[in-house]
């Protein structure tokens, strides 16, 4: 049976946004806007977005009925970012990590020959920050 889906080369996919889901979305967009330099967005009807390289956002989403399931998101930031990113999560008394467990407190890795480090988003999130990216087979 012949396949009648167009492959679209995979050079042409690209993420637009995704949803972070949070009981309070004005504190989570601030929150992760301030620790990454940026800046939050205006509201875009229930969304408060956090914009990105590339034109993604992360839109920040209330969901008040039912707990939030924590999720994992990455971020790829410039290395000469870094440290400032650090700096910020420490003055907001935030603390960082090595690992993606949280067992290595305070600390960053050096995974991939670059810098990286893990921290928690208010709704539960759990943040990576990292200035290689992972080497795949």
């Amino acid at each position: 049976m012949q396949s009648t889906v167009r492959h679209i080369p995979t050079t042409a996919v690209r993420l637009d946004h995704t949803a972070v889901l949070a009981a309070d979305r004005q504190l989570s967009a601030q929150f992760l806007a301030a620790v990454l330099g940026l800046e939050a967005g205006a509201p875009f009807g229930p969304f408060l977005p956090v914009d990105l390289a590339g034109g993604v956002t992360l839109d920040h989403y209330e969901k008040r009925d039912e707990p939030v399931q924590p999720q994992h998101y990455a971020f790829l930031v410039p290395d000469e970012q870094f440290d400032g990113m650090i700096a910020r999560l420490e003055a907001l008394g935030v603390t960082y990590y090595a690992d993606p467990h949280h067992g290595e407190p305070g600390r960053i890795n050096r995974l991939f020959g670059g810098r990286g480090a893990y921290f928690a988003h208010p709704a539960g999130h759990n943040m990576d920050i990292m200035t290689r990216p992972y080497v795949r087979p």
